[in-house]
């Protein structure tokens, strides 16, 4: 395959209000072609209820099992959905999400993925998988090569804010391989309740900077959404997924 596709998605669309407004924001203004919602979250249903307006962008569903944030030195739970370790209690909480956002949305998710990237640890990636053969999508970093560098904190939470000025971004745009690739982000247009808070807002204002699309355009990158995916009939080839966010 010799052309290069891009999917720039959103994450936690559902989680506030400010983070609905900054992914729209990212999308109507910006590079933001889907986005993956966190079907638990208190503002999913408004989520949900405005992304009507918004027929192009295409949502997936950001399974949610808990949060884990570096704190002082170690990690510390924020929340948990269910046992992670077992494999019954995670598919039936994977599967009541799918079935919420089925009841929010009114449709099947256009993609699959995961909050923290649990979907990459069993019992959640076997889960997961199953999920995405029978809803015939694509699972995060399985068939579209994942791109996770656009990240404003290192692995122990530590800011990071070079990795998403719009030179950072460019440099991404530029490199990529041929076929589909999935680069993922978290804009929110004001303050979130999330250890990952101001860089959001940093990472709108790169998403929506006119230089991001220049450099689509210029290195001959065909900017997709996840419900073009299928529809295209094309696949990319298997990279290493970077994981970072």
């Amino acid at each position: 395959m010799s052309g290069r596709f891009l999917v720039v998605n959103a994450d936690d669309l559902g989680l506030c209000e400010t983070v609905n407004e900054g992914i729209l924001a990212a999308h109507r203004d910006g590079i933001v072609t889907s986005a993956s919602l966190m079907v638990r979250q208190a503002a999913a249903p408004a989520a949900a209820d405005r992304t009507a307006e918004f027929p192009h962008l295409a949502v997936g569903l950001h399974l949610d099992l808990g949060q884990w944030d570096y704190v002082n030195g170690e990690w510390i739970q924020a929340y948990s959905r269910c046992d992670s370790e077992s494999a019954a209690d995670v598919e039936a909480e994977c599967r009541t999400q799918l079935d919420l956002f089925r009841s929010l949305l009114g449709r099947d998710p256009t993609h699959l993925d995961s909050h923290q990237h649990v979907h990459n640890s069993e019992p959640a990636a076997s889960v997961a998988a199953v999920l995405a053969a029978e809803l015939d999508v694509p699972l995060r970093g399985r068939e579209v090569r994942y791109e996770g560098g656009f990240y404003g904190q290192d692995g122990k939470g530590e800011p990071y804010p070079e990795a998403i000025v719009p030179a950072s971004l460019i440099r991404l745009l530029r490199s990529l391989p041929a076929g589909w690739t999935e680069i993922g982000c978290h804009p929110a247009a004001g303050p979130v309740p999330s250890s990952y808070d101001r860089e959001r807002r940093a990472e709108l204002a790169t998403l929506c900077d006119p230089s991001a699309r220049a450099a689509i355009s210029d290195s001959s990158v065909e900017l997709r959404s996840f419900a073009d995916f299928r529809a295209q009939g094309e696949a990319a080839p298997a990279g290493a997924p970077i994981l970072r966010s």
